[in-house]
């Protein structure tokens, strides 16, 4: 089995911030808005680097969604910033309306997705985003899993035309994809080949994936592991493709098990091929505080909760 080795942890929300600083240089009509975050959206340096394209808009969210989708009308392509669970859930309407409905060429990017998160608390560990997201209209979804993911899909975006949801997170993770990664909007990623089980993760539960895909070789059972950073528009062909070979599947994500990744993939195969599969994701509950690491133990996201629920599918086989 292919082995994947930790370069050096670093925080996805990282990745996001270089990559618009990067953006900031090549594209003039990238313009940045923030909601009071500056900091903990990494923003900082294209702030200070192009202070005339960069705008804070204070701690009113919904009213940063609204500007963004009115600068998309002069030709400019801007990345809005804030948490997930207030990128989302705080301004559903103004982006069902004025950007999904309407169409516009807005990024939503949001940092702090999911329960790592951490000491914050259940009030902003969104586990529900996703699910909204998908749910709108032309909206692209993509949730990446280690820095040098993130910062290409905030590279790629800027080139898509249409609205996108960009996920990422607070704590630095394990960062192992290739830094010169061509990002494919729509087109997962086969990180292991196996022939007993197919490992389907997004995000932070990417790299929980391939440890577990260890785990499961050093007992027999051959995992092929699939990185899916685009939740919409989902990679049908490589699920249907993977599963054909392995016949099960477990889905991983840092999302409630209803509406996120699973829910996505569950559908796939029940219009195609009917597959048993089994879900690590949380069980349709609130976060609480804690570290990342306690939250992700006491929720079952991690790769002891792989492993296991890859050994209750097979036998569902």
């Amino acid at each position: 089995m292919k082995k994947y080795t930790n370069t050096g942890s670093k925080d996805t929300r990282s990745g996001f911030g270089d990559g618009l600083t990067e953006l900031g240089k090549t594209n003039e009509n990238v313009v940045a808005l923030c909601a009071d975050l500056t900091g903990s959206l990494k923003m900082g340096d294209f702030k200070n680097n192009h202070p005339e394209r960069f705008f804070q808009i204070g701690i009113a969210e919904a009213n940063m969604i609204g500007i963004a989708a009115g600068m998309t009308i002069g030709g400019k392509i801007p990345f809005t910033g804030t948490f997930a669970n207030f990128s989302t859930g705080r301004v559903y309407d103004q982006i069902r309306q004025s950007v999904a409905y309407s169409d516009k060429n807005v990024k939503i990017c949001a940092s702090h997705a999911g329960i790592t998160l951490g000491e914050d608390g259940a009030t902003h560990q969104i586990l529900e985003d996703l699910g909204l997201m998908k749910m709108l209209p032309g909206m692209t979804v993509i949730n990446t899993c280690d820095y040098n993911q993130t910062k290409a899909a905030t590279l790629a975006i800027a080139d898509f035309q249409g609205p996108v949801y960009l996920r990422f997170g607070r704590p630095k993770v394990a960062n192992f994809t290739p830094a010169d990664q061509k990002f494919e909007i729509g087109k997962a990623v086969q990180l292991t080949e196996g022939t007993d089980v197919t490992i389907i993760a997004t995000g932070h539960l990417v790299w929980e994936a391939l440890q577990a895909a260890e785990t499961l070789e050093a007992e027999g059972i051959s995992a092929e592991v699939i990185n899916i950073h685009t939740i919409k528009p989902l990679d049908e062909e490589a699920i249907l493709t993977s599963v054909a070979k392995t016949g099960c599947v477990v889905t991983a994500e840092e999302h409630n098990f209803l509406g996120g990744l699973g829910e996505s993939v569950a559908r796939t195969l029940a219009l195609n091929t009917p597959t048993p599969q089994e879900f690590v994701a949380t069980q349709d509950t609130f976060g609480e505080s804690g570290t990342p690491a306690q939250l992700m133990e006491k929720y079952g996201l991690n790769a002891a909760s792989i492993v296991k629920a890859s050994q209750k599918v097979i036998k569902r086989k």
